[in-house]
């Protein structure tokens, strides 16, 4: 027994600022550096665009803290899917793990690493011009590309040696990324001569579409088209797919929970902390676009890189450019470390309960899950080979959103049915904070499905797909106990 405390004990080795950059360098990745030229795009002023992120930062701190109470009562590794699992059985922990292997968080591991690539290209102008490696028809393999699988197979590889090495990478990405968010921030209200910010505000509440294109499918800038009523409620949906997708994955310290010191108490305090602090920065950022450039050069940004043209208005041109550059590199670099670090704990615990290949089960002699690491590495380097992941990732917001509903329902259904469980954390607010996560993240879903249906049935498709599977595999383990 004294054997087993002290395996448990040398297991925990991330305490709770660990945790805290844990869920900070999984949400900061690429996406706060670009889809606010598609919310602006969507709704057409600075009250809208400030708006959206306000929602999406409610919506966030709500799920984690309902998914304190959960994760003080289920302290295990594997999070939500552990959640799902324990609160409403196997097979829909199963279609989460599903869903997550296939695309969610493989896909944004290949995506983030993409955008790794795409803004390394910016510093070494040759990864652009190079011709690609492999093209037939609309089909090609970049050397962007090649550069992305290279940092998801290094940061693999580097997870493989133990927790402390991701660990340390973690928190010196993490904590790089905050202070340059934070010196953009500051230098973005300082260094600009010409303020955008009252231009931007004088729409008020009149909100303005433009998704308008001519046929090469770039954006008319002439094209706006005041809107008014439901169009509005479309549009913050459809908005909300990029915002939501920039603040998700902060679940991933879940994942670990099996490696947090007191995780009963640190795994709710990171994900508040951390999702509060990430919100804030968010929100913050978007200030700095709305003062350093005007409706249409955020709303039309080149490639949608809102970031760099404000930093070209912040520290001129050149500069500017390679500024965020490098930021982007930092941010998305600790971002898909973090990703990685975290989503094969899951697949070992689905491969213990017999929901995953075997393989993934034993943990190699650094103490981690090799295995499970080197299958989520590879699938996620397939995934970038298959230039789908943005369309993937598209599709994936609402998939996402519709479990973390799921999973915070299960903070009130568990309340009733199991109302004597020891609760080490009560959420706070309740029943407030869950129903408003219930509440904004239904308007979420329903708006998807009714205006902007190709955001909704693909990732569904994806994760229902994983129902045959799970009846083979129940099928299969019946075979075999009789």
């Amino acid at each position: 027994m004294e054997n087993q405390q002290e395996e448990v004990s040398s297991k925990r080795k991330l305490g709770l600022f660990d945790g805290v950059m844990l869920v900070m360098g999984s949400m900061i990745g690429s996406g706060i550096f670009i889809v606010s030229a598609d919310i602006m795009r969507n709704l057409g002023s600075g009250y809208w665009l400030v708006v959206v992120w306000l929602i999406t930062g409610v919506m966030t701190v709500a799920a984690a803290i309902s998914y304190g109470e959960l994760s003080a009562m289920f302290p295990k590794a594997g999070g939500q899917y552990t959640y799902l699992k324990e609160t409403f059985g196997k097979m829909m922990g199963f279609l989460y793990g599903w869903g997550l292997f296939a695309v969610i968080q493989t896909g944004t591991i290949a995506a983030v690493a993409v955008a790794f690539g795409k803004f390394t290209a910016y510093l070494i102008p040759a990864l652009n011009d190079a011709a690609p490696i492999f093209q037939s028809g609309s089909y090609k393999i970049t050397w962007i590309q090649i550069l992305a699988i290279g940092v998801i197979l290094l940061l693999t590889y580097i997870n493989t040696k133990g927790v402390e090495g991701g660990k340390l990478l973690q928190n010196l990405f993490t904590g790089s990324k905050i202070v340059a968010l934070i010196g953009l921030i500051v230098l973005g209200f300082f260094l600009i001569k010409d303020s955008f910010w009252s231009e931007n505000m004088s729409f008020g509440w009149d909100a303005f579409n433009n998704l308008n294109t001519d046929n090469s499918g770039s954006f008319l800038k002439t094209g706006w088209e005041s809107i008014s009523g439901m169009a509005i409620m479309g549009g913050i949906a459809a908005a909300m797919v990029g915002s939501v997708f920039s603040s998700v994955a902060w679940e991933n310290v879940t994942f670990v929970s099996g490696e947090i010191e007191n995780p009963k108490k640190n795994v709710v305090r990171s994900m508040v902390l951390g999702t509060t602090a990430v919100m804030v920065l968010y929100l913050l950022v978007n200030f700095v676009y709305l003062n350093a450039l005007g409706r249409d050069a955020i709303a039309f940004a080149p490639n949608d890189r809102v970031a760099v043209t404000a930093s070209e208005q912040i520290f001129g041109g050149t500069v500017g450019t390679y500024i965020i550059a490098i930021l982007v590199m930092i941010s998305t670099f600790g971002c898909v470390n973090g990703i990685v670090l975290a989503g094969s704990r899951v697949f070992q615990t689905m491969a213990k309960d017999g929901m995953f290949f075997k393989a993934a089960i034993e943990n190699n002699k650094n103490g981690v899950p090799e295995k499970s690491l080197w299958m989520q590495g590879i699938w996620a380097s397939v995934l970038c080979l298959s230039g789908q992941y943005g369309n993937l990732l598209d599709m994936i917001s609402f998939v996402i959103v519709l479990f973390y509903m799921i999973t915070v329902f299960g903070v009130i259904y568990l309340r009733f049915k199991k109302p004597d469980l020891e609760r080490p954390y009560r959420t706070w607010l309740y029943p407030i904070t869950p129903i408003v996560y219930l509440l904004i993240g239904a308007a979420f879903c329903g708006l998807l499905l009714i205006y902007k249906q190709q955001y909704t049935w693909p990732g569904l498709i994806i994760v229902l797909i994983g129902l045959p599977i799970y009846f083979l595999i129940n099928k299969k383990e019946t075979s075999e106990s009789n």
